[in-house]
């Protein structure tokens, strides 16, 4: 008899873990994916393009919150746990309740979902959302293109929107983010590698999309996607970890198996943290993974205008200060440099928007606006909720141009953007990373 299936997701790994380990395997009958995190996926099918020959009706994809029903009325055998970011608590209350509903409960690892690539790999992960992997993967990459290597980065998966379209991506113009009617989200990832001369692949198949990369590179980079472990088999393990949420690498799913397998770990934001915090991360390391290198690096900020003393409106990067929990981010951190009062969002929220701060009442707390643009729809409410807040400037601490994305929308206020970047040992970075990818530099 076939076990039935069900995956637990967010619309990347579950995806991921399907295409690699069920969809080709005739043990497992994948009955049906949930849906959690992101905004607007439930409801959908996983397309038959990419279901495979087993699966000529597609997948349906449901909401989490029927995951008891679900496993009762279409018997259910297994529940695959299937995203990232989640307190290990949290984790288990999962599995408990697919337990007292009557199926088993799985975790797929790497060794069971990793790609390999015929081209050196590197992966750079982190122990949570937020600690600011895009500013290390930007800086290995940068390092590697200084020693004449052609380097690809490939990301974790957004896939909101048409999913059989979105198969393989590839994006090597600002053009190719409006002809793929790229997310907030994705356009926060990709613009920036766009914008230093970069080639970035994305989608839902993986495996295909490793083969299109390894065309165009010598050496290709896992930008990986909240604290998920890397789709690819890597020959380097970048891993970033927070002191600012110092201890997390210890109580967050995967982001502890991130932190126990890294070859190096990079704790990030040492300008910022207490001597106590980053101690702490230090003997988490001693204690899990005494073998990897440990690099120290700061995460400094610019801010293209003069906002001192002004009255702002502070956004940040969404999934970070949503469900990555962070109270700060660089659009908050250089409104206090620059003096500035911060005003509270709420009272100015539109739509969707006072759904987010009522599922993550952190924000309030925060004075953080995230910037959530799942949709053309959020996109419009992002912007009426910024035209009717009484500030001065709106503080963009989102690693994207906010004007390009409202450049149809009339926004009534200056958006002021805040870049943020790794200032750590280059040197000994590019040492650790070529020699273990067997390179000579």
């Amino acid at each position: 008899m076939k076990k039935r299936i069900l995956i637990m997701g967010a619309a990347g790994r579950d995806f991921h873990n399907f295409n690699v380990f069920f969809r080709n395997n005739t043990q497992y009958d994948v009955i049906c994916f949930t849906a959690t995190q992101i905004p607007g996926i439930a409801g959908r099918k996983y397309p038959r393009q990419l279901a495979g020959r087993l699966y000529n009706k597609g997948i349906p994809i449901y909401p989490e919150e029927q995951l008891v029903p679900l496993i009762k009325n279409k018997k259910i055998d297994v529940v695959v746990f299937s995203y990232s970011d989640v307190p290990h608590e949290e984790v288990m209350h999962k599995a408990s309740i697919a337990l007292a509903a009557g199926a088993d409960f799985w975790l797929l690892g790497p060794e069971s979902t990793m790609i390999k690539s015929r081209k050196k790999v590197i992966s750079v992960c982190a122990v949570r959302t937020g600690s600011g992997k895009s500013q290390t993967t930007r800086k290995i990459c940068e390092l590697l293109e200084k020693e004449g290597k052609k380097v690809v980065v490939i990301r974790h998966p957004m896939p909101y929107g048409d999913l059989a379209k979105q198969s393989v991506q590839r994006f090597a113009s600002l053009s190719d983010l409006d002809k793929n009617k790229c997310t907030i989200e994705e356009r926060e990832e990709y613009e920036p590698h766009i914008r230093q001369g970069r080639v970035v692949y994305a989608g839902v198949d993986y495996e295909k999309i490793l083969r299109n990369a390894e065309k165009d590179a010598d050496i290709i980079v896992w930008d990986g996607g909240n604290n998920d472990f890397s789709f690819y088999k890597p020959d380097c393990e970048i891993v970033v970890a927070d002191p600012l949420r110092a201890g997390h690498e210890m109580r967050y799913h995967p982001g502890e198996t991130n932190f126990r397998r890294a070859d190096i770990i990079i704790i990030n934001k040492i300008n910022s943290a207490t001597k106590e915090q980053i101690q702490q991360v230090k003997k988490n390391i001693s204690l899990t993974n005494s073998k990897a290198s440990t690099l120290l690096s700061k995460s400094l900020i610019k801010t293209e205008e003069n906002i001192k003393n002004k009255k702002v409106l502070v956004i940040e990067d969404g999934p970070t200060v949503t469900h990555g929990g962070m109270k700060t981010g660089a659009g908050t951190i250089a409104a206090q440099k620059n003096r500035c009062d911060i005003i509270d969002p709420t009272p100015y929220l539109i739509g969707s928007l006072k759904k987010t701060f009522e599922k993550y009442p952190h924000l309030k707390q925060s004075k953080i606006l995230p910037a959530m643009g799942y949709s053309t729809l959020q996109v419009k409410e992002l912007a009426a909720t910024i035209n009717q807040a009484h500030c001065d400037y709106v503080v963009s601490g989102t690693p994207i141009d906010l004007k390009k994305v409202f450049e149809k929308i009339k926004i009534n206020k200056p958006i002021v953007q805040v870049s943020y970047y790794s200032e750590l040992d280059d040197k000994k970075l590019l040492r650790l990373v070529m020699k273990k990818l067997g390179i000579k530099s």
